[in-house]
């Protein structure tokens, strides 16, 4: 049965309990609507177009292969769906959360995980919501979850609901770290101004 986590929570990902050859990292969301009469014809504003990003740290938390452009670069995002050595990927980009169930996944094996990776933040951003006036006090049933190789989810991260988020156009979701020769997962939940995760990415970069 999956946890449910709370900000700040963290599990262990048990190599005894969970198939851990491949993880899945689902995002989903929906876009509240509004308009209509008592409701009917209701329909979502502007398209709101999530993007779920991840980033490849070593253990002082930095990114160093920046590629060019982030192009073949440890930062995988929807200019670079699949990192250099294939072992980590974003399987597209969804630009509606249109559908159930997950609305993009980033996608790790994380036994083939070469050993100078230590961490992987994951984040979601909003693209072009300050054009947009667009924030995630306006998203709905947003959650992040890790599903095992056997399609077993192991936790769930909602954010719906939470005041703090308001005004807010990025998040770092969770991450999932090595330690004690395993691997964690801890929900985060940090919100960020900036719709960009460059922005977020400087905080972790070499200078």
């Amino acid at each position: 049965m999956a946890i449910n986590l709370q900000k700040g929570q963290t599990i262990n990902l048990e190599k005894s309990q969970y198939d851990l050859s491949r993880v899945i990292i689902g995002l989903g969301w929906d876009v509240r609507k509004k308009g209509g009469f008592l409701g009917f014809g209701a329909k979502a504003d502007d398209d709101y177009d999530l993007d779920a990003i991840a980033f490849l740290l070593d253990q002082n938390d930095k990114v160093v292969n920046l590629g060019e452009r982030l192009v073949g670069s440890d930062v995988i995002f929807f200019n670079n769906l699949v990192h250099p050595s294939r072992n980590i990927w974003l399987t597209g980009d969804n630009r509606t959360g249109a559908g159930d169930g997950d609305d993009e996944q980033i996608i790790v094996n994380l036994d083939a995980l070469a050993p100078q990776y230590h961490k992987i933040l994951f984040l979601v951003t909003i693209y072009e919501a300050a054009k947009k006036g667009q924030h995630f006090g306006m998203i709905e049933n947003a959650f992040i979850r890790a599903v095992d190789a056997r399609g077993q989810e192991m936790a769930r991260f909602s954010l719906s609901g939470d005041a703090t988020f308001t005004n807010k156009r990025s998040l770092v979701f969770a991450e999932v770290y090595r330690r004690d020769g395993g691997w964690k997962f801890r929900a985060l939940g940090n919100p960020h101004d900036s719709d960009s995760f460059v922005e977020i990415l400087k905080q972790h970069v070499y200078q």
